[in-house]
C-alpha cells in the first residue's frame, strides 16, 4: 500500500479535528478524555471528568504558545521601595480574641487572605461571627453566609452579645455579586474585612460546575484572592474539611491563600484548638487554645492547665514534662503503663507520640539501662490528646515506663524533657532555659534536663539537675522517687 502524501493526511487531520466530538473534562487539571472513566488519565484523580462536553473546530486552531513573545510587566519598583511603603501602611486588624490574634502572628493582615477549615459543628461560624463583632467595633465588616439566612446568624449574635453597628449581613452564594458589595456596593461602604462563610457554598456564573466542586473552588479562592491583593480588605474564608480532616478540595486552595488555619477538637472535650497549618505573615504550627461556652468561645490564656490533671500525690508512670506550642513553652502530663503480655506479640500502643519513635526509645532502655519490655505490653499517652511531635518526650516517656515496670511513683513536682541518642545518651533540646522558667512559673521545683540545658544563671524557685546519659537519668528520678516513697511508708 503506497504511503498517504503528507498534505492529504494533514488536510484529513484538520478535518477531523474541525468535526464536533463529546469529551469529558477534568476538573482538576483541564485534560480532555474521550470517554469517561472514574480516574483522569492526565493528572489521576478520582471523579474529577465531567461532561460530556461539545468541542468543535476550536480544538484545531489552538494558538502555538511556544512562539508568544513575554509581554513586560506594566510598571516595576525596587524592593527598598515597597519595603517603605509597607513599614508606613500595615497595621495588622486585631480580631479581639488574644489567642486567635497569637495564631495569626498579631491579627489579620490588609489585603491577605485566611482559609478557617474544621469538622461541622465545631464552632467555626461563631468563631468568625466574634471576630466580626470585635473588628466591627471601629472598622466596617461584610459577612457573607451561604449557608444560614440572616435570621440565623441574627440568632447566633443574639446568643454572643455585643453590638453589631457596623457588621453587614448578606445571604448570597453568587460571587460577583458578593464582590460588588465588598467593592461598595452596599449602605456600609466599602468594608475592611469581608468573611465568607463558606467557600464550598460560593459558585461564578462563569464557569459551569456546581458550587462545591475543584473547579469552582480553586477559581473563587482566585477571585477572593484577586480583590484582597488589589483592594487591600482581609478576607477571611470558612472551608469544609473531609473525613480525613483535610480542607474539602484541591491543594491548591492552600497554596492560593496566606493564612490557613485547622480548627480542631477532642470528642466530647468544650476546648478547641486552632493551628496555623501555613502562615506568611507569621510562625506556624502556632496553636492557640479555646473554650467553647454557651455565650461562645472564650480563649484560654493558660492551656497548661488543659493537660495537667495530675493528683497531688506521687503517682506510678506519670510524670510533667515541657514541650513547645508554636513559639510558647507548655506544660502537658505523659503517662505509662507497663503489663505482663499475654500474648505472643507483646502490644505497643501511643497516643500523641509517634509509635515508631517509641520503640526506639523501648530499644534504648533495654540496651543502655536494663530496662527488659520484651515481655511486656507498652501503653503510652499524652493527655488531653494533644500531640507532640518533639523530640523532647523522649526521657519523660522512658523515665514514666520506667516507673511502671518498677511501681515506684515519681514526685508529683518533678519535670523533665530530653531527648534521647541511640547511643544512650541524653541530647539537649531547643529553648531549654524557657521550658525551665515556665515550669517554675507553675509551680514546679525541681527539673531533670540534658547536662547542655542548664542555665548559665540559676532559675529562682526551681533545682535544676543535668544529666548525659539514660541509666543516670533514671537513677536520678526513680532513685530519689523510691527514697521518698519509703519515707512516706
Amino acid at each position: 500500500m503506497p504511503p498517504i502524501h503528507p498534505d492529504l493526511a494533514e488536510k484529513g487531520r484538520e478535518i477531523a479535528l474541525a468535526r464536533p466530538q463529546l469529551v469529558h473534562i477534568c476538573e482538576a487539571c483541564q485534560g480532555e478524555s474521550v470517554k469517561w472513566q472514574g480516574q483522569c488519565p492526565h493528572c489521576g484523580e478520582w471523579n474529577t471528568l465531567s461532561g460530556p462536553t461539545i468541542v468543535g473546530a476550536g480544538r484545531a486552531t489552538k494558538p502555538d504558545r511556544r512562539n508568544n513573545a513575554l509581554v513586560p510587566a506594566a510598571s516595576a519598583s525596587t524592593l527598598t521601595d515597597a519595603i517603605h511603603a509597607v513599614g508606613t501602611t500595615a497595621e495588622r486588624l486585631s480580631s479581639g480574641i488574644g489567642e486567635l490574634d497569637r495564631v495569626l502572628g498579631g491579627g489579620l493582615v490588609p489585603g491577605s487572605v485566611t482559609l478557617l477549615g474544621g469538622e461541622p459543628g465545631i464552632g467555626k461560624s461563631t468563631l468568625l461571627l466574634q471576630v466580626a463583632q470585635a473588628v466591627g467595633v471601629k472598622r466596617p465588616v461584610l459577612y457573607v453566609s451561604g449557608e444560614e439566612s440572616a435570621g440565623q446568624i441574627a440568632l447566633r449574635a443574639q446568643r454572643l452579645g455585643g453590638g453589631y453597628d457596623n457588621v453587614q449581613v448578606a445571604t448570597e452564594t453568587d460571587l460577583e455579586s458578593v464582590l460588588s458589595l465588598a467593592h461598595g456596593g452596599n449602605e456600609g461602604g466599602s468594608p475592611t474585612l469581608l468573611i465568607v462563610d463558606s467557600i464550598q457554598t460560593m459558585s461564578l456564573a462563569s464557569v459551569p460546575n456546581a458550587a462545591g466542586s475543584v473547579t469552582q473552588l480553586r477559581e473563587c479562592t482566585a477571585a477572593l484572592v484577586r480583590h484582597a491583593k488589589t483592594s487591600g480588605v482581609a478576607v477571611l474564608i470558612a472551608g469544609h474539611v473531609t473525613k480525613d480532616g483535610a480542607i474539602a478540595g484541591p491543594r491548591m486552595l492552600e497554596h492560593l491563600v496566606d493564612t490557613v488555619l485547622y480548627f480542631e477538637r477532642d470528642a466530647g472535650s468544650r476546648f478547641r484548638r486552632v493551628r496555623a497549618a501555613k502562615n506568611r505573615f507569621g510562625a506556624a504550627n502556632e496553636l492557640g487554645f479555646f473554650l467553647m461556652q454557651e455565650n461562645g468561645l472564650r480563649e484560654v490564656r493558660n492551656p497548661s492547665a488543659i493537660f495537667l490533671a495530675r493528683a497531688p500525690q506521687a503517682v506510678i508512670g506519670s510524670l510533667v514534662m515541657v514541650t513547645r506550642d508554636g513559639t510558647r513553652p507548655l506544660l502537658v502530663e505523659v503517662q505509662a503503663l507497663v503489663d505482663p503480655s499475654r500474648l505472643s506479640g507483646p502490644r505497643r500502643i501511643a497516643q500523641g507520640i509517634d509509635a515508631g519513635r517509641l520503640a526506639m526509645v523501648l530499644a534504648v532502655l533495654h540496651r543502655y539501662a536494663g530496662t527488659e519490655l520484651q515481655q511486656h505490653d507498652v501503653f503510652a499517652n499524652v493527655v488531653g490528646g494533644l500531640e507532640i511531635d518533639e523530640p523532647a518526650w523522649d526521657l519523660p516517656v522512658a523515665i514514666a515506663l520506667a516507673s511502671s515496670l518498677r511501681d515506684v511513683a515519681l514526685p508529683p513536682d518533678l519535670v523533665v524533657f530530653g531527648e534521647l541518642g541511640l547511643t544512650g545518651e541524653v541530647r539537649p533540646v531547643t529553648f531549654g532555659e524557657e521550658r525551665i522558667r515556665e515550669a517554675a512559673k507553675l509551680g514546679f521545683r525541681r527539673a531533670l534536663v540534658p547536662q547542655e540545658n542548664l542555665p548559665r544563671i540559676p532559675v529562682p524557685g526551681i533545682e535544676v539537675q543535668g544529666v548525659g546519659r539514660i541509666d543516670t537519668a533514671l537513677n536520678a528520678a526513680l532513685g530519689r522517687a523510691a527514697t521518698v516513697q519509703s519515707r512516706n511508708v
